[in-house]
């Protein structure tokens, strides 16, 4: 049996058009060999092979919740089921990877609020193809958003979301994790706030809100989620372990046995 692994997540770059940018310093191998020699106290960089060193880089300036990321309970509050929540570095691992499933909503309007009975409706499809969704797996919201626009100026200000009714009822049905090919799992913060002044609580970042109330998490700023099938395929979403932060940085996979 074959193995093919689809990757999901964006990269980590210079001046992506999100506003949580990475400034990355690329330091090459022969400027690493000169840093080094002098930290070692060498008279020149002669001691390393061919003058070099091993290359890196540094990263600054960068939010945990830059590039493809795994928010944690704590990034939506204090609390979550009358219990503090969980930071990253307590998300059960378990939770991150498992069975996957693609709710495709490639077709919505841009900024559209994905509701209740157009998700019942996407699960109610995928059970006449032969999948029943069950707890614990990993439910894609496919919007080809970050795939289509991910270096447009207003990336982050167009995107499909999720309503707080479907991810809700999402979460009553057993699923711990979610994932969308957006910049943010709600509708557009303009619009969010537009409808707040206007007297709208419930659509003001509803589903994150909602994990102060039922535990759940989600990742962002996934992507490729037109190139994996519906369903029949593993989810690896594993966050990098930062003590005590809201979220952190995955590296998305879908495992497809063909």
């Amino acid at each position: 049996m074959a193995r093919r692994i689809v990757d999901l997540s964006v990269p980590l770059q210079n001046a992506p058009m999100e506003n949580n940018p990475a400034v990355i310093q690329y330091v090459n191998h022969n400027e690493l060999a000169r840093m080094r020699a002098k930290s070692y106290k060498f008279p020149d960089t002669s001691y390393f092979p061919d003058h070099m060193h091993c290359a890196t880089e540094n990263i600054t300036a960068i939010s945990t919740h830059s590039g493809t990321h795994l928010d944690s309970p704590y990034h939506y509050g204090p609390e979550c089921e009358g219990n503090p929540s969980k930071t990253i570095d307590l998300v059960p691992l378990e939770w991150c990877v498992s069975d996957g499933v693609v709710l495709d909503f490639h077709d919505a309007e841009r900024g559209h609020n994905i509701t209740l009975e157009e998700t019942q409706r996407k699960v109610a499809g995928l059970e006449k193809k032969g999948y029943s969704l069950k707890p614990m797996d990993i439910v894609l919201i496919r919007t080809d958003h970050t795939t289509k626009y991910l270096y447009t100026p207003d990336f982050e200000q167009t995107h499909p979301g999720m309503s707080v009714g479907a991810t809700e009822w999402l979460v009553d049905q057993g699923i711990k994790v979610m994932g969308i090919d957006a910049w943010g799992f709600d509708i557009p913060v303009s619009r969010m706030t537009e409808l707040r002044r206007q007297g709208n609580t419930k659509d003001f970042f509803g589903s994150h809100f909602l994990g102060r109330k039922k535990e759940y998490i989600h990742a962002e700023k996934l992507m490729n989620l037109d190139k994996i099938p519906e369903f029949g395929f593993t989810v690896s979403m594993l966050p990098v372990k930062i003590e005590r932060a809201s979220g952190a940085w995955c590296r998305a996979v879908a495992i497809i046995d063909d």
